[in-house]
């Protein structure tokens, strides 16, 4: 099992919002992968992007910079 720990969770509206994140993150060189948008949070689609809290900060820039379809970003213990 897994050990549960705080992480950074970014939500999208679409599908393609979160493909998007992870093109651009990859590019970017900033941590994290998309998994499935936990039961504690609601999203337009089944996928969010998790990364360490540190790098909250960065990945909000990026999001702001690429215009990309972000729906909320939350720390949440997955």
């Amino acid at each position: 099992m897994r050990e549960r720990r705080e992480r950074c969770v970014v939500t999208f509206r679409t599908t393609t919002g979160a493909m998007e994140m992870e093109r651009s993150c990859e590019e970017a060189g900033l941590p994290g992968r998309l998994i499935p948008v936990p039961r504690a949070i609601t999203a337009g689609c089944g996928m969010c992007w998790a990364a360490p809290p540190e790098a909250r900060d960065a990945l909000e820039e990026l999001a702001v910079k690429k215009r990309l379809d972000v729906d909320g970003v939350y720390a949440i213990i997955i």
